[in-house]
């Protein structure tokens, strides 16, 4: 079951109050012991980050301790928080935080979409502008979960995360029904084997566009989870590197990008540095010279008298 809107909304303040002060070297303990007096109480979120805090002083981990939340964090989140925790991997928890706060707000605009279906009081301006252009209920939950699908993979193919145990628990997700947790499982099978354009064209409304016109039996194949628009962008992307799929589907139906890590570059004071030690080699090297050709004159160098 998703959760409520606001325990989405105050998961994102919290990873993004983390990302900003895990670059102080301060220990997780002693930051979720800080962060959990700043997060709105009526939430379930403090309550979980004091039982985050029981199991981080017992083992050093927070993914074990979210394993154990599964109510409450989802599968994905937890995969991300124990690939950074990997000794040998290259995901870094900071890079995790970030991706985290993103999917924590898709989850809140989903958690909110759900609850205005639900209670009957959807604005279909608001959605249009959201989500450009679905309006129904339907519509609206199927472009949900295909955003949710786009920046999953993604995360999972730019940061070179393990597709098997990455689609394992993407098909966990509460944002997926049953209709996609199965794709997702079968999915497992496929990906690396058959180009991932193809298996989205195979699965959208283009496809079975096509086979009605075609006059050909449709009740094999599916689910048809992807739109038409979605079906279209990824033929046109058939045999291309999938990031070029991606960048595709952000563009034209604007689908979330996935955090990339920012390079701090260091090279800006690198030059003046440069150049100042070189000013003081060139005086160091002609004061040897002069004192080989007994041309010194150490006077210059003496202190005028007040």
């Amino acid at each position: 079951m998703m959760l409520p809107h606001s325990e989405y909304v105050e998961q994102a303040y919290l990873f993004d109050l983390l990302r900003q002060r895990i670059a102080e070297q301060t220990p997780m303990q002693e930051l979720l012991e800080q962060l959990r007096h700043e997060l709105l109480a009526t939430t379930r979120l403090p309550m979980a980050i004091e039982f985050m805090l029981t199991e981080l002083r017992h083992t050093g981990l927070m993914g074990p301790a979210m394993e154990r939340l599964s109510h409450y964090f989802s599968p994905f989140q937890t995969y991300l928080v124990n690939e950074s925790e990997e000794e040998a991997g290259r995901f870094t928890i900071h890079l995790a935080l970030q991706i985290l706060q993103a999917d924590a707000k898709l989850r809140s605009q989903f958690s909110e979409q759900m609850e205005a279906i639900e209670s009957d009081s959807i604005q279909p301006a608001r959605a249009s502008s959201h989500h450009r252009g679905p309006t129904t209920p339907e519509a609206i939950l199927q472009h949900c979960r295909c955003g949710f699908f786009f920046f999953q993979f993604e995360t999972l193919s730019r940061n070179r995360l393990g597709y098997d145990a990455g689609l394992l628990a993407m098909s966990r997700d509460p944002v997926y029904d049953q209709s996609w947790a199965q794709w997702l499982l079968n999915l497992r099978a496929q990906v690396g084997l058959v180009d991932l354009a193809d298996l989205l064209f195979l699965s959208s409304e283009e496809y079975r566009r096509r086979l009605v016109e075609a006059d050909q039996d449709v009740s094999q194949k599916g689910p048809f989870l992807f739109g038409e628009k979605e079906g279209r962008i990824a033929l046109a992307n058939r045999r291309k590197d999938p990031v070029y799929l991606f960048g595709a589907m952000q563009r034209h139906l604007g689908y979330p990008p996935v955090p990339r890590p920012v390079r701090v570059t260091e090279d800006r004071d690198t030059i003046p540095q440069l150049l100042r030690r070189i000013e003081r080699l060139e005086s160091r090297l002609k004061l040897m010279e002069q004192e080989q050709k007994q041309e010194l004159d150490i006077s210059k160098f003496y202190e005028k008298p007040s």
